[in-house]
């Protein structure tokens, strides 16, 4: 599959603002809509790859994604409907007063679905129901090791009870879909889906930053100055030592490469990242008053 460039078909620099990309989006399909285009073609495949872009662009998290792992590592994160999903692109025209029939509807014998569905001729389909969303509390080992969680929600009228297998690497917002889950089509479709997202509760000891993993961990000033080596406990049972060099300052943040959070989509795991705390203590003994002072006289 050929990288698609989505900034370059919209005429967009990669810091655009969504202002920007949406008014980029609105002067191309003004230009490219089959209703201006008058059957042409080339100008249909046009305004179906300008949607694309859009699609992907105007979505903050797509963007993102798009962004951190470029056109070809976003493919295989995303299929064509799942680009698509949630979005009412005749809403969306409708708003820059072109007229949004196309989408679902006939239009000169054609029909065009942004979809998984091919580009074709044929009945519209009824309205699917509307889509729910459960925000799923997940702790930070859940994240990172995997979880099956039990799910209750409300669905036609009745409460319905799902066992949910919670991926690793699950974090912040993303979202699991379950499909036919949502609510029912008041026109007679398909009922709408219902999407489980995550809600990562605070840890004790861990902190997280998107696959990151963080933690701080105190040392004595004896330790700081001469080294050590400090034990940190993981998810997974075992605990890793990790060395402290000898003249560590107090705040220093040092990184573990791979021994964070595993990626939900993709390969490899984020980093850990320990931040090292040196503590003073405030009061000293006779003796380590001592010692300090003999410490001082050699220019410490």
């Amino acid at each position: 599959m050929a990288d698609k460039d989505y900034y370059n078909i919209l005429g967009v620099d990669k810091t655009a603002s969504e202002s920007e990309i949406k008014k980029a989006y609105r002067k191309l399909a003004m230009k490219y809509h089959p209703d201006h285009a008058q059957g042409d073609k080339g100008s249909e495949e046009k305004f179906k790859q300008i949607s694309e872009a859009y699609a992907v662009l105007s979505d903050p998290e797509k963007r993102k994604e798009y962004d951190q792992f470029g056109s070809s590592g976003f493919r295989q994160r995303y299929s064509q409907e799942d680009i698509f999903r949630g979005f009412d692109f005749s809403d969306i025209l409708r708003e820059f007063g072109i007229g949004g029939g196309m989408f679902g509807g006939r239009r000169g014998g054609t029909r065009f679905s942004f979809g998984g569905s091919p580009f074709g001729g044929g009945q519209q389909a009824p309205s699917k129901g509307s889509d729910l969303v459960y925000e799923m509390p997940l702790t930070i080992r859940e994240v990172a090791l995997g979880a099956e969680k039990a799910v209750n929600f409300q669905h036609q009228g009745r409460t319905e009870s799902l066992t949910v297998k919670i991926p690793k690497g699950m974090t912040e917002g993303k979202k699991l879909r379950l499909a036919g889950k949502g609510e029912p089509s008041p026109y007679g479709g398909a009922p709408g889906d219902l999407y489980i997202q995550a809600k990562v509760v605070d840890d004790p000891v861990y902190g997280i930053d998107g696959n990151d993993l963080l933690v701080s961990r105190e040392i004595k000033l004896t330790e700081a100055v001469l080294g050590t080596t400090i034990s940190i406990p993981m998810f997974d049972g075992k605990s890793l030592n990790m060395k402290i060099p000898p003249g560590t300052r107090h705040q220093t943040k040092m990184r573990v490469p791979g021994r964070g959070i595993p990626r939900m989509k993709g390969s490899g795991r984020g980093d850990l990242f320990v931040r090292v705390l040196v503590n003073i203590p405030k009061k000293l003994t006779e003796r380590q008053r001592e010692l300090f002072a003999q410490l001082a006289e050699t220019g410490l």
